[in-house]
């Protein structure tokens, strides 16, 4: 059974900084493709930062040069390092993994979200 779990979130100034973690147990994280999602109300969940298994990062523009995703093998665990925080970067974050299954198909695991609030 895939588990992925998150945490980390919580309040911040702008301008500062947090650290989540997802530690997965079941899968992989080094063997596939994983990532940070976010999500807001009445809004679809976008994706901030993306790692493959061969160590390719990618990032939505608006957090380029501010987020760092990274993984520690040895721990299964994946992170998203969140620097210069801004207002517009409050959201629930949402940890994620790709397994391929075929050539076409694909299953998605999903953690249960960690609320990231960004306000003075």
């Amino acid at each position: 059974q895939v588990q992925l779990v998150e945490s980390g979130g919580g309040l911040v100034q702008p301008g500062g900084s947090l650290r989540l973690s997802c530690a997965a147990s079941g899968i992989n994280f080094r063997i596939y493709t994983a990532g940070w999602y976010r999500q807001t109300p009445g809004n679809q969940r976008e994706m901030v930062a993306i790692l493959t298994s061969d160590g390719t990062t990618d990032y939505v523009e608006s957090v380029k040069g501010r987020f760092f995703i990274s993984r520690h093998n040895a721990k299964n665990t994946m992170y998203l390092q969140m620097n210069s925080l801004k207002p517009e970067d409050t959201a629930v974050y949402y940890c994620h993994v790709r397994r391929p299954i075929t050539r076409v198909q694909n299953i998605d695991y999903w953690g249960q979200g960690t609320q990231v609030t960004v306000s003075s």
